[in-house]
């Protein structure tokens, strides 16, 4: 029997976006409103958060929130249940740029942040919000990895480890959460303009594109972003577990 088509529509979704501030986070959350969907808006910085928000409409509330803190994360995600009604999609985006040599006396420090932030924070997250979850009849988890997931840089291996963590969590999420129709899937972006590359210069940012990528340019944040949504859709329930390079062909390209 025909499965009946589900919505292409995230109106009325209730959607938490981490690291909403900037970059990417702030670009999938202007996009999910532009969609009609409820917006969470987190990030460390309140008056940063509050600004998006305002960006997003009515229909989005601001939370400070340090992702690396797990009590606070409980808090926090009760307190958006509470304030919306309920949760249909969390996408996890929340992360800190992490290069450091192994022999750098603060690797230890940086390799705890990182994983703390972008890997711990996420199934932080994810069982949080769970038993709101499990009451959306189209629930989705979007964890945002990169590249650097499915490949390495020199003098980068807490990011690497972090981000590599990522992909096998999702993985290991969509086996779980399959059976209650809970999809779980992860993108990883390539080279992007975001508050992390803001620092490369102009110049070095053509070469590597030129040298690296197929499409031989840096991505923009809404380009991740409009992934994101098609992840998210109600329509997109039979995509699990999977981990989608957003990297103008940067995998792709050998030479």
């Amino acid at each position: 029997m025909p499965h009946p088509s589900p919505s292409r529509s995230i109106a009325g979704r209730v959607a938490i976006v981490t690291g909403a501030a900037s970059g990417m986070g702030r670009a999938t959350a202007r996009l999910f409103a532009n969609e009609g969907a409820k917006l969470a808006v987190i990030d460390l910085d309140l008056a940063a958060c509050q600004a998006v928000a305002a960006e997003c409409g009515s229909g989005a509330q601001a939370y400070a929130l340090d992702v690396a803190d797990g009590d606070a994360i409980a808090r926090v995600v009760a307190q958006i249940a509470a304030d919306f009604g309920g949760i249909d999609i969390l996408v996890n985006n929340a992360g800190v740029s992490s290069f450091c040599a192994l022999d750098d006396p603060a690797y230890e420090e940086i390799w705890h942040r990182a994983l703390g932030v972008m890997l711990t924070a996420h199934q932080r997250m994810v069982r949080a919000c769970l038993p709101w979850l499990r009451q959306s009849d189209a629930a989705r988890i979007v964890n945002i990895a990169s590249t650097e997931g499915l490949g390495a840089t020199p003098g980068d291996t807490p990011y690497v480890a972090a981000k590599s963590g990522v992909v096998g969590l999702t993985r290991g999420l969509a086996v779980d959460l399959g059976p209650e129709g809970i999809t779980v899937n992860c993108i990883c972006p390539g080279p992007i303009r975001t508050a992390m590359t803001d620092a490369v210069a102009e110049e070095h940012k053509a070469i590597f594109a030129k040298r690296r990528t197929a499409l031989r340019r840096y991505g923009e944040p809404e380009e991740v972003a409009h992934i994101t949504l098609s992840l998210v859709l109600p329509a997109a329930s039979y995509i699990t577990g999977v981990a989608i390079p957003v990297d103008g062909g940067l995998m792709a390209r050998n030479a």
